[in-house]
């Protein structure tokens, strides 16, 4: 068994404010957080207190983080999935963990393993030192209506470009025999031109040239068309909610797209004929893997400007798809500056002694503000 050292957690960490307040999970809060080592912000996630065994044993959700920690090492190469810095075990046990000691082990899932029983049998919780994403790049985060009948989907041509990338990640992911399964926009970052996902602690790693593993492959591919895609094109939860947290539990997750295997477009009757039929196969569990969803995609994606070697699109389609491109930039910059300016307003809101007038005036125009944001084009 290997040598472990034992520090005070604030000599490691700065802890912050929770950052998960938007869409809790089931196994872990997330904080805020700066490496005093390296000076880095991190997403500090810790396993809930009430996930603890009465025998003193390791639960699921206490193995899971080593699920986690052992997948994205696993995955360090892929562009999308979000970066694992260090893992370990603390011994705070109120769900803020401010104070006590933490046991960090860096990257090293294998002393991350060794440690969880002896951590667990003592109360010390697992924790993963994660890439800091930022909050308003979260799918959940800028969908999630502001009314009671608001709605916002992304333009098409990102979200071709994201299901691309999406695509890309599980074949790649496949192809080490991991399936992600947790398909929500509570775990998707988009800026506009990058995917970053987060949140494996339901992924599985599978044997090889097993049913159960092509059947999950297929079931991955089925959970992204249906959880992830068709929120972002129409607004809403497959089963045809308003965009709410999903439940995230393992058997949740395995439950949660059980019964969908038909969408409904009606609500969004001008996305395109052939990226609906795409998803119904998806929904159909007709896509038997990424690369049979990724063919289809390019297929759809060529009657909007893109091009693929091989496949065929006008030279019209592409200067449009170009111009609708810097256009679509030009509307996430706009709009960035938009909130930038309501920033600076409210600064001047909370200055002492201005008088009714310019208030007024500030009212007015953060209202002005607030309704072109509610309206935005892009999420």
């Amino acid at each position: 068994m290997m040598a472990v050292l034992e520090v005070a957690l604030e000599t490691r960490y700065a802890l912050g404010n929770y950052i998960d307040t938007f869409a809790p999970g089931h196994y872990a809060r997330v904080l805020e957080a700066e490496d005093r080592q390296t000076g880095q912000l991190v997403a500090f996630k810790v396993m809930r207190p009430e996930h603890f065994s009465p025998d003193g044993g390791p639960r699921w959700e206490a193995r899971a983080f080593v699920n986690e920690a052992d997948l994205l090492v696993r995955l360090k190469d892929s562009p999308a999935a979000v970066r694992l810095y260090d893992c370990g075990y603390i011994s705070s046990r109120p769900e803020r963990p401010d104070g006590g000691e933490i046991l960090s082990l860096g990257t090293n899932v294998a002393a991350f393993r060794e440690q969880l029983y002896p951590c667990i049998a003592k109360g010390w919780r697992p924790y993963l030192a994660l890439e800091l994403l930022p909050r308003q790049n979260n799918l959940f985060y800028v969908m999630k209506p502001s009314g009671s009948n608001g709605r916002r989907r992304l333009p098409t041509e990102e979200g071709i470009d994201l299901a691309l990338q999406f695509g890309a990640f599980l074949h790649t992911a496949h192809q080490q025999r991991i399936v992600y399964l947790d398909h929500k926009l509570e775990h998707v970052y988009w800026d506009g031109t990058t995917l970053r996902i987060i949140d494996f602690n339901s992924s599985r790693l599978l044997e090889t040239g097993t049913h159960t593993l092509d059947q999950s492959i297929a079931q991955d591919v089925h959970n992204l068309c249906v959880g992830v895609l068709y929120p972002i094109f129409t607004g809403l939860l497959p089963q045809k909610n308003t965009l709410m947290p999903q439940p995230a539990s393992q058997a949740e997750v395995e439950e949660r797209y059980k019964d969908v295997n038909h969408l409904d477009f009606g609500v969004e009757p001008t996305l395109s004929h052939g990226l609906q039929e795409l998803l119904q196969q998806g929904a159909r569990h007709d896509l038997p893997n990424a690369r049979a969803f990724i063919s289809g995609l390019e297929r759809v994606a060529v009657r909007h400007g893109w091009h693929f070697p091989g496949m065929h699109t006008s030279p019209a389609l592409q200067q449009a798809r170009q111009q609708i491109r810097s256009g679509l930039e030009q509307l996430r910059s706009g709009q960035e500056a938009m909130r930038l300016a309501r920033e600076s307003l409210l600064e001047a809101m909370i200055l002492d002694e201005i008088n009714e007038e310019l208030e007024a005036e500030l009212r007015r125009l953060l209202n002005q503000i607030n309704v072109a944001l509610n309206h935005r084009v892009i999420p």
